[in-house]
């Protein structure tokens, strides 16, 4: 693929390092999540990109609430361990200390806080669907610097 002259433009557009965390039905998983930003004060809300053909953005659409745990700059191995992706029943938290919300999403129990959400529309984004949602409850756990991510390429992750 020819990249663009603008592609390591495009890549140093910094973002944050979440891990989605979703229950549906009976079923849970964690994902590795760059492109989420704030999108309102009144309600609160906020914007999440999923890859287009992941089956967490089918959980999000059939209503199912999710968690944005915030990871601290120091949290790089939760990196190696999400960011391979899950696939559907594999257990995603094994290992791992975690909590819960009160409608049962897992929420990271050393994470700097979390944020969870439901969905209140989306829109398709090439490769990508972009999920508008209202933050439902949160708390902040910790202090520290969020992981702060800058891509050298803007074609890939």
């Amino acid at each position: 693929m020819n990249k663009p002259p603008f592609d390591s433009v495009l890549g140093r557009i910094p973002s944050g390092i979440f891990i989605l965390s979703i229950r549906h039905r009976e079923q849970e998983t964690g994902m590795l999540a760059s492109w989420v930003m704030q999108a309102g004060f009144d309600p609160p809300m906020v914007t999440v990109a999923v890859r287009q053909g992941r089956y967490v953005g089918q959980w999000i659409d059939e209503g199912a609430p999710f968690a944005l745990n915030v990871l601290s700059d120091g949290q790089k191995d939760m990196l190696a361990h999400f960011g391979r992706g899950f696939e559907p029943g594999a257990p995603a938290f094994e290992g791992l200390q975690i909590d819960r919300s009160q409608r049962g999403v897992p929420l990271l129990a050393e994470s700097l806080g979390y944020l969870e959400c439901e969905a209140t529309g989306s829109i398709e984004s090439g490769d990508h669907r972009i999920f508008l949602a209202k933050v439902i409850d949160g708390v902040s756990k910790a202090d520290g610097a969020p992981m702060v991510h800058v891509r050298k390429s803007g074609s890939h992750y």
